[in-house]
């Protein structure tokens, strides 16, 4: 990974979701309504949200989890429902205020909600690792060096979102190069699933761990692709 890249971009996407999308990323996670290319991105998390989780043990009690990329919290707080003693972080300070104010009242207690990198060593170790969307905005490298370092801190399994590499993508990825710099979110980079498999199959972080489920999701404007990695050996978990 290269740690100069990484950040980046990643200071770029604290950038964008803290404070040029906040509110229209409210406004998206909430139940108001939105445009017709917005609902269809709406129904796209839905569906990918709840494809995360159904990888996830129905039952987590007494189990640990990673929220990567927590945005508003709609994924923590249903892991916290099954049980999960969970740490959501996000970059956007902004958006976690909204997730904690958001926040069931039979649920406080139940998910730490915390602004910063989700690949801070501080926030500890984990059962499970959810990145839904958190990785689509680095390149290939990146994304498998992040997933190195977050299964350094894994007992179980890593389930997460990238960009599939497709023409309709490429089509709207270079369609949004068109708009002024100021209007733009971060590129999204598109991620052939072969090549990240077998980057993922040679990255000496990832040794112990092998690519397992994968599920695309396409709905109107949102298309993203779940891959699940678990652990070869149970004996090999840390921790």
């Amino acid at each position: 990974m290269s740690t100069t890249a990484y950040l980046a971009r990643r200071d770029k996407i604290e950038n964008y979701f803290d404070r040029t999308a906040a509110d229209a990323w409210a406004r998206l996670t909430s139940t108001a309504k939105v445009s017709g290319i917005r609902a269809t991105v709406r129904a796209g998390r839905d569906r990918m949200r709840a494809t995360l989780l159904d990888w996830l043990p129905a039952d987590l009690h007494g189990k640990t989890l990673l929220d990567a990329g927590c945005g508003t919290g709609a994924l923590a707080v249903e892991a916290a429902r099954r049980g999960a003693r969970v740490t959501a972080i996000d970059l956007s300070p902004t958006l976690v205020d909204l997730a904690r104010e958001r926040l069931p009242a039979d649920l406080a207690g139940a998910i730490e909600f915390r602004s910063g990198d989700m690949l801070d060593a501080a926030l500890g170790k984990f059962d499970h690792v959810v990145g839904m969307d958190s990785l689509i905005h680095y390149t290939r490298g990146d994304v498998v060096g992040a997933l190195g370092t977050l299964a350094a801190r894994t007992r179980t399994s890593i389930v997460f979102t990238f960009a599939p590499s497709n023409p309709m993508l490429a089509t709207m990825i270079a369609v949004g190069r068109l708009f002024p710099q100021k209007d733009r979110a971060p590129f999204i980079e598109p991620i052939a699933e072969a090549k990240l498999k077998a980057a993922i199959a040679s990255a000496p972080a990832l040794t112990d761990w092998q690519s397992a489920r994968t599920q695309r999701i396409a709905s109107g404007f949102y298309t993203s692709q779940a891959l699940e990695l678990t652990r070869r050996d149970p004996s090999l978990r840390s921790g």
